[in-house]
C-alpha cells in the first residue's frame, strides 16, 4: 500500500472512530491515539524517508494537512462534548436562585463552659484569682501531698487512671493546692478550674471525665465561719437566695473538719429521681478547713496559718441550672441539645 493510500485510509479510520465518541474523555484518548508521539501520524512522517526526493514535499504537506484536520476535528468535538456535559450538569444541579438562602448557624459556648464561666465570674468578683494546673500529674500532688494515705480507696485502680506507677490523670483539681503553696507565700486566695478524670461507671449523674473548680484561701486567722460565709455568699449569687441549700458534715483527707453542700434537686423538686439518687438533694461541692498536714507539705507553717478549701463539679451545677435530665447529654455533641443554649 502506497503512502498516499495509507494517508487516506488513516483519515477514514479516524472519522469512523470519531462518530462513536460520546464523552470528552474519549475525545482526549482518541487525540492521543492518532496524534501522540507513538501514533500513526508520526509513523507516516517516518515513512517519508523511503520516498523519492520528488514525492517528499507533496506527501509531507499532505501528512501535515491531515494532522491539522484531525486536530481541528478533535478540538471542535471536544468543545461540543464539554458544552453538552456542562448543560447536563446544569440540568441535574438546577437551582432556583429566587429561593431564600440558608441561614448560617452561629457558634456558641457549650453549656458546661457557660456554667464554668458563670462560676468563675462570681468567684473572681469575690476576690479570688485563677490558677491552672496540669491534667497529668504525679501521685504526690494528686494524693500524697493532699494527705491521702497509701491505702486510701481513691488510690485504687477502680477510681484512678494511672499512666505509670508515678503518673496519673488527676482525679480532682485539688492537685493545684500544693503546687501553689510551694511557690506562693500566704495570703493565698485562688480558684483552679479544669478537667478531671475518674475510672467510674458512666451513668445519668457521673462520667469518666468532668470539670471542677477548686478554691483555696490561706491566711492568718482564717476560720470555719469564714468558710461558711463564703459558701453562703457563693451559693446565693449562683442559685439565688430562694434556692434550698443544706450543709452537712463529711470527710475528705485533705480537710478537717469537712462538709458537703447540697441543693434541693430542681429536676424532681425534692421528690427523688435518678439524678439525685432518689434523695431529693444533689451534692454540688465539698469543703473544709485545710488539713495541717497539707499545709506542711506546701511548706506553710500550720501553727501560724489556717485556711479553707472547696471543690465543686461544673456538670452537677449545669444539671441544676439548666434542668438537664442526664449528664451524658453534655458529651454527645447532639446539635438539637446544644442549640437550646444561647
Amino acid at each position: 500500500m502506497s503512502l498516499s493510500q495509507q494517508i487516506e485510509k488513516l483519515r477514514d479510520l479516524f472519522l469512523e472512530e470519531l462518530k462513536g465518541i460520546s464523552t470528552a474523555k474519549d475525545i482526549e484518548l482518541l487525540k492521543v491515539k492518532y496524534l501522540g508521539k507513538k501514533g500513526p501520524i508520526t509513523s507516516l512522517m517516518l515513512e517519508l524517508k523511503h520516498c523519492s526526493e520528488g514525492e517528499r514535499p507533496h506527501l509531507g504537506k499532505w501528512i501535515n494537512d491531515l494532522k491539522e484536520e484531525l486536530m481541528l476535528h478533535c478540538d471542535h468535538s471536544l468543545a461540543r462534548m464539554k458544552s453538552q456535559e456542562l448543560e447536563q450538569q446544569f440540568s441535574r444541579e438546577w437551582l432556583d436562585v429566587t429561593l431564600p438562602g440558608c441561614k448560617n448557624s452561629l457558634g456558641r459556648a457549650h453549656p458546661v463552659q457557660q456554667m464554668l464561666q458563670k462560676v468563675l465570674d462570681i468567684l473572681i468578683g469575690m476576690g479570688f484569682s485563677v490558677q491552672y494546673g496540669p491534667d497529668v500529674d504525679t501521685d504526690y500532688y494528686n494524693f500524697e501531698g493532699l494527705n491521702f494515705a497509701k491505702d486510701h480507696p481513691a488510690r485504687d485502680m477502680q477510681d484512678t487512671f494511672y499512666l505509670s506507677q508515678e503518673w496519673l490523670l488527676r482525679t480532682h483539681t485539688s492537685n493545684v493546692q500544693v503546687h501553689v503553696m510551694e511557690t506562693t507565700k500566704p495570703p493565698i486566695r485562688i480558684i483552679a478550674p479544669g478537667r478531671c478524670f475518674r475510672n467510674e461507671n458512666i451513668s445519668a449523674r457521673s462520667h469518666v471525665f468532668f470539670h471542677q473548680v477548686e478554691g483555696v484561701y490561706i491566711d492568718e486567722g482564717v476560720t470555719f465561719a469564714d468558710l461558711m460565709a463564703t459558701m453562703e455568699e457563693f451559693t446565693s449569687k449562683l442559685l439565688g437566695k430562694k434556692a434550698e441549700v443544706r450543709f452537712r458534715p463529711s470527710y475528705f483527707p485533705f480537710v478537717e473538719p469537712g462538709l458537703e453542700v447540697d441543693v434541693r434537686c430542681t429536676r424532681c423538686h425534692g421528690e427523688g429521681c435518678r439524678i439525685c439518687k432518689h434523695t431529693g438533694w444533689l451534692e454540688i461541692l465539698g469543703a473544709g478547713m485545710v488539713h495541717p498536714n497539707v499545709l506542711q507539705k506546701g511548706n506553710i507553717d500550720p501553727e501560724k496559718y489556717t485556711g479553707y478549701a472547696w471543690g465543686l463539679g461544673i456538670e452537677r451545677l449545669a444539671i441544676l441550672f439548666f434542668d438537664i435530665p442526664d449528664i451524658r447529654m453534655f458529651t454527645e455533641n447532639d446539635l438539637r441539645f446544644l442549640e437550646q443554649f444561647p
